[in-house]
């Protein structure tokens, strides 16, 4: 049976009759949707959230890494639709899971809304469905949670009635370069036929490279590694900005010293702390993971200990400038914080630093504003509205005690800010380019 289904599967790939659903409309699974559509495959989107249903059906655009035009051409002509009525899980093929899976509290994998979006599919599963998870996740959570689930609640059996694989998502929010199109892309099936078909079908679609790996639990290893790559060594640059400013050293030229090495060694730069769904949070499904082992992750857990202090080091900083330039104290200051999304050029603002940085300047007596032109708003702690400055003028930058740059947006004129600014803390060397005032800028 299961050999007639792989070349059934195949053939749909190969005619474009195959059709895929999406699980999950965000940053990850509405470009695949349209990814997919693109390429000629009848796709349904489905997600909880009728904001989202109703805009893709309407054809407008919410994510940035999504062209408005492409997005309104597919759905137009009927290859892209969305629904929140999961019983359309039988008329796919293909299904791919993109959910969220944020942390709890205790910092421990909340995998609520797999396990919920498994539970959905396995109730309306047909024979000869490809089921892919691409959310970020602990090794063993496609194998040990998904599969019993789907074969319970369908009465069909992996490998000869559906296929399940895992497939992480690797999408960089603002990167011109690289998009969800031409990123390559790592598959691991449960069993070589569905590493095949789930392959086959990415192949179609994606122009970047389609690599296998021998089964799901490499793959959920695979993207662990390269966000605790990065968030390693974000912590590493991070502890030797502290340490630099210690002794005096400014950091941003070590770093362009280190960078003239043509060979082992990448730059990496510091911040005010690390933001995004992935680097901050997926390190730590593996230190969750690897207790079942007894076996503690001590390098995600120093790092992650030393990027959660920044936001902090950037007040402490933040206060002495204030003392030592001006003799003032930071309560009753007045701040001026530039950008609150988490990376530079988009609206992004999960696990932004720049919104700790902003509620810690609160609780320590000042009076902050700030300015985005990529989020005109956002929601404080107590669950208010804060709006941004509608535009950004020489006498908002004048007024200010200090200006604290949390984001480096390109499109700001920091000549003019760094003119007008009484003073000017740049967490990001967003100011790198400025000529005139530099007595007046102060780098992390």
């Amino acid at each position: 049976m299961s050999s007639s289904i792989k070349e059934e599967l195949l053939r749909k790939i190969e005619s474009k009759e195959l059709v895929v659903g999406v699980i999950g409309l965000g940053y990850v699974g509405l470009p695949l949707a349209v990814e997919k559509a693109k390429a000629g495959y009848k796709t349904i989107g489905f997600d909880v959230q009728d904001d989202k249903v109703n805009m893709v059906n309407e054809g407008k655009n919410y994510i940035g890494d999504v062209v408005d035009k492409e997005l309104e051409q597919i759905v137009k002509s009927g290859k892209l639709s969305a629904t929140k009525d999961f019983s359309f899980v039988k008329d796919c093929d293909f299904i791919a899971i993109c959910v969220p899976t944020p942390l709890d509290k205790y910092q421990q994998p909340d995998i609520s809304y797999v396990k919920k979006s498994t539970m959905d599919v396995s109730k309306h599963l047909k024979r000869g469905t490809v089921v892919v998870l691409e959310s970020t996740t602990y090794p063993g959570t496609t194998e040990e949670l998904m599969l019993p689930i789907l074969e319970n609640g369908s009465g069909l059996k992996c490998e000869e009635d559906f296929y399940l694989a895992f497939s992480p998502e690797r999408v960089d929010p603002g990167n011109k370069l690289f998009k969800t199109k031409n990123t390559p892309k790592v598959v691991g099936g449960v069993g070589k036929d569905a590493t095949e078909v789930a392959a086959a079908l990415y192949r179609s679609v994606l122009e970047g490279e389609v690599y296998t790996v021998s089964k799901p639990a490499v793959a959920e290893m695979e993207k662990i590694l390269e966000n605790t790559y990065r968030n390693i060594n974000i912590g590493l640059i991070n502890e030797f900005a502290i340490i630099c400013h210690k002794m005096g050293i400014d950091i941003w030229e070590v770093v362009d010293a280190a960078k003239t090495k043509p060979y082992g060694f990448q730059a990496f730069y510091p911040g005010p702390g690390v933001g995004g769904h992935c680097i901050p949070l997926d390190p730590f499904y593996l230190t969750w993971k690897a207790k079942e082992y007894d076996y503690h992750m001590k390098l995600i857990e120093a790092s992650g200990a030393i990027n959660d202090y920044m936001p902090e080091f950037v007040i402490e900083r933040s206060m002495k400038i204030l003392s030592k330039k001006f003799k003032k104290a930071l309560n009753g200051a007045k701040i001026l914080l530039l950008g609150v999304a988490y990376k530079k050029d988009i609206d992004d603002l999960r696990d932004s630093p720049a919104l700790l940085i902003y509620e810690n300047f609160l609780r320590e007596g000042a009076e902050v504003k700030y300015y985005d032109y990529y989020n005109p708003s956002f929601r404080d702690e107590r669950g208010g509205t804060v709006y941004s400055l509608k535009e950004l003028t020489k006498k908002d930058i004048n007024d200010a005690d200090l200006v604290v740059i949390t984001t480096d947006h390109t499109n700001l004129d920091y000549e003019m800010i760094a003119e007008n600014a009484k003073y000017i803390f740049d967490t990001k060397n967003a100011t790198a380019m400025v000529k005139n005032n530099r007595d007046k800028i102060e780098l992390l």
